[in-house]
């Protein structure tokens, strides 16, 4: 592994890159933050993916590619005279420095949901006006879900037990389920209005899903995440068996398609 001070030599070697690219490429000349954002996201997901799988050389290229967006950033900040990478490093140290007092301090934690809950009430210190608004709005709903929950939980409003967690699983399960069938068996009623319901029980159904994950330790992002790849993988498997025996996918039945997809699974 590389030292200290040969990380650093890397680091301003990038800057100095960055700068040569921003005086003479016309496309890096060219980029502004809101250009550089979706192209963030998109960065963020790849190394999303390459975490899942466990691609190490891939997490290290992604992460390069996020480095380089930030320096990029600042570069930026810096031609506005806004800011500049060294204020972004001083910002962040000051900040872990800050928020970690039984590190740097002498307050006494003992154990990780301590760190937490000081964390937030440090973060509400610092002017935040709800423990709430370090949640993105931009955060996809699933991930933001468990976000909303962990940070409710860390000023005391959570369930004690999984058991309670779960009994509102069913109870939400339910209420879905009573709206489906008012929904089927509706023939005047207002389908619209049925359908907004619907959608409402559906929502508490996955949120009260969320929660229950994060109570027996399980990422819900990852798990369906996990399961969506789970899917595809056997999907092209039954592709590629149709394919080989000259058959369209929609020309084969259900107890066909099984056959294949159940191969699939044996070689898992």
């Amino acid at each position: 592994m590389k030292k200290n001070n040969e990380a650093s030599v890397e680091f301003v070697r990038l800057l100095t890159i960055m700068d040569e690219l921003r005086e003479k490429c016309p496309w890096d000349k060219k980029q502004t933050m809101e250009s550089l954002r979706y192209l963030t996201i998109e960065e963020m997901y790849e190394l999303a993916d390459s975490i899942l799988e466990e691609d190490f050389a891939g997490i290290k290229n992604e992460l390069g590619d996020l480095l380089l967006h930030i320096i990029f950033y600042s570069k930026i900040g810096s031609e506005k005279n806004k800011f500049d990478i060294g204020d972004v490093l001083k910002g962040i140290c000051e900040k872990l420095i800050h928020r970690h007092p039984h590190i740097y301090g002498d307050v006494k934690v003992k154990d990780e949901e301590e760190v937490k809950k000081n964390w937030e009430q440090l973060k509400l210190k610092e002017g935040k006006k709800s423990v709430l608004e370090g949640v993105p709005k931009s955060l996809p709903a699933l991930v933001k879900a468990g976000r909303i929950q962990d940070k409710a939980k860390s000023v005391g409003f959570d369930w004690e037990k999984p058991e309670q967690v779960w009994e509102k699983v069913e109870e939400e399960l339910n209420e879905f389920k009573t709206e489906v069938e008012k929904l089927n068996l509706s023939e005047n009623s207002n389908e619209a209005l049925l359908n907004s319901k619907i959608e409402s029980e559906f929502g508490d159904v996955l949120f009260s899903l969320v929660n229950y994950a994060r109570f027996i330790g399980v990422n819900p992002e990852n798990a369906l995440e996990k399961t969506n790849k789970k899917f595809i993988h056997r999907f092209r498997h039954l592709e590629k068996r149709a394919s080989e025996i000259n058959k369209k996918l929609e020309e084969m039945s259900l107890a066909e398609m099984d056959v294949f997809w159940n191969e699939a699974k044996v070689k898992e």
